[in-house]
């Protein structure tokens, strides 16, 4: 099946379909950080990936021409964190929507006072409970220097699964709330402290942090900021903060520092 038209069979057949060997190698070459995986790891990838381009339907904004390497990307980068979770994990919701840039979200406030706030706020990427998910194609390409707005939308989408996007997603027999929550919330503060002292030493400090300060807004964004970190700069995320690191490992069943965990399902 020639390139371009492949997205469009799977979405009006929703059946599974191999993906052309071509297509897949380019997608892994453009993602070093995918591509380190084992290769058993790669196969159950790809076809987690397939799967995923059957149950979800991609479609394009902004004059933006949506191709099958788009599409493969978007799905590969979007897997790799349910790798070993299943693709149960995103069954609540079905559109993806690709923006050729960042794009303005219409927001409302409300104030202390009851007084109603409206602006716009730009977005490169954008998850919306139950709904459809929004990505920006020019900052999905700048994957693979630890800043990814694919694996960052996506944990939002994991995060949703207890209804808040609050930095606690369902987590795993054997690994409690309280002990994710200590262990994350131990990061987020001192990370936030890090952002407020750079913030007064001036733009070059800004500049010189490890991570996204962004990470700071919420224990939420922080969750999808480290996570970024977790799959892209695993030994950065594992110097920094080892014992969110090592929670990490057991909440996606990864470990990207040295590949996989073999027989998970």
């Amino acid at each position: 099946m020639p390139f371009g038209k492949l997205v469009d069979w799977l979405r009006g057949k929703r059946q599974t379909a191999p993906l052309p060997n071509e297509l897949w190698h380019q997608t892994l070459t453009a993602l070093p950080f995918i591509d380190r995986l084992p290769v058993t790891d790669k196969s159950r990838l790809r076809e987690l990936v397939e799967t995923f381009l059957a149950t979800k339907e991609f479609s394009s904004a902004g004059g933006l021409e949506l191709t099958d390497a788009m599409c493969v990307s978007i799905a590969a980068q979007g897997c790799l964190p349910i790798l070993n979770l299943g693709l149960s994990c995103y069954k609540n919701w079905v559109g993806i929507v690709v923006y050729p840039d960042e794009f303005v979200i219409p927001r409302t406030i409300e104030d202390e006072f009851g007084v109603v706030h409206e602006y716009d706020d730009v977005a490169s990427g954008e998850a919306w409970d139950g709904g459809p998910l929004l990505i920006s194609w020019r900052d999905a390409q700048m994957a693979g220097e630890g800043y990814n707005v694919v694996i960052h939308e996506f944990a939002h989408k994991l995060d949703m699964l207890n209804g808040d996007a609050d930095g606690v997603p369902p987590l795993p027999p054997g690994l409690s709330r309280n002990e994710w929550s200590y262990t994350l919330l131990a990061a987020y503060d001192d990370f936030c402290v890090r952002v407020d002292k750079a913030e007064f030493d001036g733009d070059e400090a800004v500049d010189s942090l490890v991570f996204d300060p962004y990470a700071s807004e919420s224990p939420g964004e922080f969750f999808a900021v480290m996570s970024e970190a977790f799959f892209e700069t695993p030994e950065l995320l594992r110097n920094e903060y080892p014992e969110l690191y090592a929670l990490f490992c057991r909440f996606y069943r990864q470990d990207p520092s040295t590949g996989p965990e073999s027989g998970a399902g």
